[in-house]
């Protein structure tokens, strides 16, 4: 009992932090912001969505931590520290990411009805130039190339995978709402996650 306990508790605690990121992600909940802060809303939320994504993944972290379950696989030195260097790279994606498309996260624009100046442009630079989704190869990575392997984390990685790549075809579907037939041929010209599998666009696209 208690060992069926240590996998489903990880388990409710990961379903827990997906509903609420899901929520504080939602336009509903972006428009209740809007009613309650007006414009104070496109300048405060993106911290405060944060805070709270990192306030709702602790319990979890520590879980994992109390409970890890039995080990599957340990990855010896030097792999060991290659796949760490690659999880250090991969934690800088996310904040090169919003600097290079701060537009697309902003509540007034996601708001706006589709296709209008109030919408914006694509505007492609940076990192999206090679990539659409870097969010979702940065989060793969990151629990992916974890040197040390258990029973417990892998339930939870994969579970964290499917939501993954979920929250990213919702996301593309706003983008495509947005952004209408510029994103639709953005993405024929750039993959969602590999890198340089297909052509990049220039600045500006």
């Amino acid at each position: 009992m208690e060992l069926a306990s240590s996998k489903i508790t990880p388990v409710f605690s990961l379903v827990a932090f997906a509903a609420i990121h899901s929520l504080t992600a939602s336009l509903p909940f972006k428009r209740l912001l809007v009613r309650g802060l007006g414009s104070r809303a496109d300048r405060l939320y993106l911290p405060a969505y944060s805070l709270i994504a990192v306030l709702t993944i602790l319990p979890l972290i520590y879980l994992l931590y109390k409970s890890p379950g039995r080990i599957l696989y340990r990855i010896p030195s030097p792999w060991r520290w290659l796949m760490v260097s690659g999880q250090l790279i991969a934690a800088l994606i996310a904040p090169r990411a919003f600097r290079d498309a701060p537009h697309r996260f902003k509540i007034s624009s996601q708001l706006s009805a589709p296709q209008t100046p109030e919408a914006g442009s694509l505007n492609i630079r940076g990192i999206y130039r090679w990539i659409r989704d870097p969010f979702l190869l940065s989060g793969l990575v990151l629990i992916w190339l974890t040197p040390i392997m258990t029973v417990n984390l892998l339930i939870i990685y994969l579970l964290t995978t499917i939501y993954l790549f979920l929250g990213s075809l919702h996301w593309e579907t706003r983008l495509v709402a947005q952004f209408g037939d510029e994103y639709r041929e953005y993405q024929k010209r750039v993959h969602r996650i590999i890198p340089g599998l297909r052509e990049s666009v220039k600045p500006g696209f």
